[in-house]
């Protein structure tokens, strides 16, 4: 990323997945992308091993971009 704030640049990929960043772990959706109308309370994602996730309440499915690590405790 450029060094702003990468919350602000989550972007859908072709198939309309949200590509994230390690730098945007964790991750939740709504994310700062959608639309107001659109909110719904916060959920965390957990991508696991496969580096996927879909959001229960609307169906947004984001996956970690390739090359990404995520960071560990």
């Amino acid at each position: 990323m450029n060094g702003s704030d990468s919350a602000t640049q989550l972007r859908p990929a072709q198939d309309d997945v949200v590509e994230i960043d390690a730098s945007d772990l964790p991750a939740f959706c709504p994310n700062p992308k959608m639309p107001l109308w659109s909110s719904h309370p916060r959920v965390y994602l957990e991508l696991g091993a496969t580096g996927k996730a879909m959001c229960s309440y609307c169906g947004t499915r984001y996956r970690l971009a390739p090359g990404s690590v995520p960071g560990g405790h």
